[in-house]
């Protein structure tokens, strides 16, 4: 086989230790390894660094095993090429295995240019991927939070949520907060609506007679007391993330002139792909790589499957509730298209076929630094 790198080298990354094998091919076509293990923490992932940079290694591939390869690829980014990949597209031949011969494989692979490098943007986009990431986990606990406080209320009988369409509106928590004060009286209680909930006052002081005890009170204060944590941790992510995209504004302004693409779709999306789609040679591989495209299985001449591949779950989920507001955003192409594809393959397969058209526009509006142009034709029914 061709030899791509006559020296380079495998790394078999784990939480405590790197073991790294130097793989060098003279002209000769001689092979020669050097082959030492060194432990994870700074001191020793700088000592890495020097003894591949003494070795003349110019380039090293690893496996993205869990979170253990970043403090490594952050060490060597600065002096070195550094290769990640998936650790599904390296299996050796079942047999012996031990970390030495993983290594040795890694290197070898790699020696003859046959790894495909996973997508690693820069250090901004990278750090800009956790605050978004660690946002949206956020979210979905406080999610998880307000079905707690409405199983607590349904427990004591308390139907507010069958009247009021956000139980943890403006009017809910003043509500709830009442109850958990000691307030049992449901016409008092009905009296704290605001705005057109006021006009379901006759509803709320019918579901609002509960049979609310001091367990209950004690379970909706400390659900309250958790939701306001929650809460002001997301703002604090919130003001994080601005700053972080201060010098993406126009990236963000030409995503967000897309129907149903918001700020916050626009910010995953930078945070998971960037700025730059120089890394995707076409927006097929960009789709391919977020799992957005159709799988390609056939056999003797029949598909047997066009499910989607594995890809990018944060970024498959911003662009999915995209497609969802795409779809209430009528008179545009993205809805047009949302209703023909749902009207023969149901609405769940529609939101990821936008989901992935608003993903080829977004590839395009990036590469040419441009802003969404509405498709100005009736007779088009997608």
């Amino acid at each position: 086989m061709d030899v791509f790198h006559a020296c380079c080298a495998g790394l078999d990354v784990h939480k405590r230790t790197v073991v790294a094998c130097v793989r060098r091919v003279d002209p000769a076509g001689k092979v020669s390894k050097a082959i030492k293990t060194f432990a994870t923490m700074t001191r020793d992932l700088l000592s890495l660094s020097d003894w591949l940079a003494a070795q003349g290694v110019t380039v090293a591939a690893m496996e993205s095993t869990g979170t253990y390869w970043k403090p490594v690829f952050n060490i060597l980014e600065p002096r070195l090429e550094v290769v990640l990949v998936n650790a599904h597209h390296i299996k050796q031949v079942p047999g012996r295995k031990t970390d030495v011969k993983d290594s040795e494989w890694i290197a070898q692979l790699l020696q003859h240019g046959l790894l495909r490098p996973s997508f690693i943007p820069p250090r901004p986009t990278r750090e800009l991927r956790d605050l978004t990431r660690q946002r949206t986990r956020l979210i979905g606990e406080k999610a998880a939070v307000a079905n707690r406080v409405q199983k607590v209320l349904e427990d004591a009988n308390v139907k507010l949520g069958s009247v009021a369409s956000d139980v943890l509106g403006v009017s809910g928590r003043a509500m709830i907060e009442a109850i958990i004060r000691g307030e049992y009286d449901p016409v008092k209680l009905a009296d704290l609506a605001r705005r057109r909930l006021r006009g379901k006052i006759p509803q709320l002081q019918v579901a609002l007679q509960g049979s609310v005890t001091e367990h209950h009170r004690f379970l909706l204060r400390t659900l309250m007391d958790h939701l306001t944590q929650l809460e002001g941790l997301i703002r604090r992510y919130d003001e994080r993330i601005e700053e972080a995209l201060v010098p993406f504004a126009g990236p963000v302004g030409r995503l967000t002139s897309i129907p149903g693409v918001n700020l916050r779709v626009a910010e995953v999306v930078l945070a998971e792909i960037g700025h730059d789609m120089g890394r995707f040679p076409t927006a097929g591989h960009l789709s391919s790589w977020a799992g957005l495209c159709s799988g390609n299985d056939q056999s003797a001449g029949k598909r047997r499957s066009g499910r989607t591949t594995d890809g990018n779950r944060w970024l498959r989920a911003a662009l999915v509730q995209a497609a969802w507001a795409a779809y209430r955003a009528r008179g545009t192409h993205l809805s047009r298209k949302f209703r023909r594809v749902a009207g023969s393959r149901g609405k769940k397969r529609a939101a990821v076929a936008v989901a992935h058209a608003i993903l080829v526009i977004i590839y395009h509006l990036l590469k040419e630094g441009t802003t969404y142009q509405e498709v100005a034709t009736d007779s088009e029914a997608a």
